[in-house]
């Protein structure tokens, strides 16, 4: 190789190198993994099954040049703005912090349905105010962390977010409140002044979005290490998870089964993102049979999107496209899942 094609060939590499860690805008939604639930969630002294439970995740990264041009001509990968996957203001890490509260927060939901379904004991603990996101340029912005935990406001205990929000929507620009919150352990004391929001003169605060920070107390316990998986559609897997190994029968019958979807506390399946990608996924890792949210689309949302499919129609169309004979199941609610698994 003479001298010239040397240096061609260097600029060609010092440019690919630049361009795989110059990172754009954009979000890469990818398949991810199965991951068997039987080690992720422990109930003490539970029954064992003899086919598994899977939650189901999606792979997003944020998009340099090679991984975005790989995604615009692949089938199952997304591209996906910063603003339509992160809220106005949301650092990259505020947004980790809101997906592991998003995910322990359907951890409670589970484990109240798992619960109340198979007559077990629990009761609700409240931690305090959860910190999710902090504005810049508000009085919140170098006191309070994304996921710091607000226990106390002017010596007064929290009870619940609504509580603090009353209490705060009575002060005035100016005045002063005095804090305890609890990071990593740890509590602390701090104090703020209220300001006016840029965006709204008659609303005053310190600048946070925030979520009550609520779990269970259980007989018998549950232990749940998601190992830093995040968001809410994990909920219908974590229960039926949970709900196995609190009774003596088999629910998977030996089969593998996974799935998607939120729970809320009554039971209710709801609509999530990237289920193409997960029944991808769960084809990939050996899946039998795939739970996927029956939901119904709102008007509005129809009418701004005719294309817009249920996450039950998007993944039947996606399990006949990529040819499997994995079994896609619609659940609306919990008990349409056990209804189907004691069919078994």
């Amino acid at each position: 190789m003479n001298k010239k094609s040397m240096v061609i060939l260097l600029i060609i590499m010092l440019i690919s190198v630049f361009l795989s860690f110059y990172t754009l805008p954009y979000y890469i939604q990818k398949p991810g993994s199965a991951f068997a639930l039987d080690d992720i969630v422990e109930v003490t002294d539970g029954t064992e099954s003899e086919g598994d439970f899977s939650l189901m995740t999606v792979s997003q990264v944020e998009a340099n040049v090679f991984a975005y041009a790989w995604a615009y001509f692949s089938d199952y990968q997304e591209i996906f703005e910063i603003e339509d996957v992160r809220n106005p203001h949301e650092s990259e890490e505020e947004y980790d912090v809101r997906q592991l509260y998003l995910m322990d927060n359907s951890a409670a939901h589970a484990i109240e349905v798992a619960f109340k379904e198979a007559g077990a004991d629990f009761e609700y603990i409240y931690n305090g105010i959860y910190v999710l996101n902090v504005f810049p340029g508000m009085p919140a912005e170098g006191v309070l962390e994304a996921g710091d935990r607000i226990i106390e406001v002017d010596d007064i205990q929290l009870e619940s977010s609504e509580q603090f929000i009353d209490y705060v929507s009575e002060k005035e620009a100016g005045d002063s409140i005095s804090l305890v919150i609890e990071r990593d352990g740890e509590e602390l004391a701090d104090q703020l002044t209220l300001a006016e929001f840029p965006d709204n003169d008659n609303r005053v605060g310190m600048g946070i979005s925030l979520a009550d920070d609520i779990e269970l107390n259980t007989d018998p316990e549950v232990e749940i290490n998601s190992g830093g998986i995040g968001g809410p559609s994990a909920g219908l897997m974590y229960s039926l998870e949970i709900y196995d190994q609190l009774v003596e029968e088999d629910l998977t019958s030996g089969k593998m089964v996974a799935g998607t979807g939120t729970i809320s506390s009554d039971g209710t399946v709801g609509r999530i993102g990237g289920i193409e990608q997960k029944v991808v996924a769960a084809d990939k890792d050996g899946i039998e049979i795939f739970f996927a949210p029956d939901d119904e689309l709102p008007e509005d949302m129809q009418e701004n999107n005719p294309d817009l499919k249920s996450n039950y129609e998007a993944a039947v169309e996606t399990a006949e496209n990529i040819g499997t004979d994995m079994e896609i199941v619609p659940v609306k609610e919990f008990s349409d899942a056990l209804e189907y698994l004691n069919s078994l």
